[in-house]
């Protein structure tokens, strides 16, 4: 009975907001990753989750990531910005902007994660999450002259952005090419 009232009132909510099209789509997701969830509370069973996408995309923003291989420096003070520009004298520095409502930038962020195999020795790694720190992202923005997007990554080298990109376009291997010019 509660699986039903559950899923009752998320259709409801996506009719209200959302288009027809819309709905149909995200009706059998729904109840799919909803479906999943009751049956592992109700057997206690650990079930892997081939469809990992459609869990993603429907993981609330509170919920715990797994922790990252990559030791991120989080970005939180305005000053920040300026260790950044004199460290990227002595050091190249990326910015990984990312927004944890946003599942392009939640994907974006675990590819990078995954694919990350520069050695910590070659580069610094900024994390700035732009919904907690949208000044921040904001004076990022605006120091680099490069225009705000999310998700978004900022290579900086000698004062200066020498690479930038965002959405699917961000990769390790892009970042690499570009510390080798």
């Amino acid at each position: 009975m509660c699986l039903y009232l559950t899923l009752q009132r998320i259709f409801q909510f996506i009719k209200i907001n959302y288009s027809c099209h819309f709905v149909s789509f995200f009706t059998s997701l729904t109840t799919y990753c909803l479906c999943l969830e009751e049956i592992k509370k109700s057997f206690k069973l650990k079930i892997n989750n081939k469809m990992g996408l459609f869990s993603d995309f429907l993981k609330g923003s509170d919920e715990v990531e797994k922790p990252s291989k990559i030791r991120w420096i989080y970005l939180t003070e305005k000053g920040h910005i300026e260790e950044i520009i004199l460290q990227s004298t002595t050091k190249p520095v990326l910015i990984f902007k990312h927004s944890t409502r946003c599942g392009v930038s939640r994907m974006a962020l675990k590819n990078f994660e995954r694919d990350y195999d520069i050695d910590k020795t070659d580069l610094e790694l900024y994390f700035l999450d732009i919904l907690k720190y949208r000044e921040l992202s904001n004076e990022v923005s605006e120091k680099f002259g490069v225009h705000h997007q999310s998700p978004q990554v900022l290579l900086i080298k000698n004062k200066s952005v020498i690479y930038h990109d965002s959405h699917y376009q961000i990769s390790v291997e892009t970042v690499k090419e570009a510390l080798l010019k």
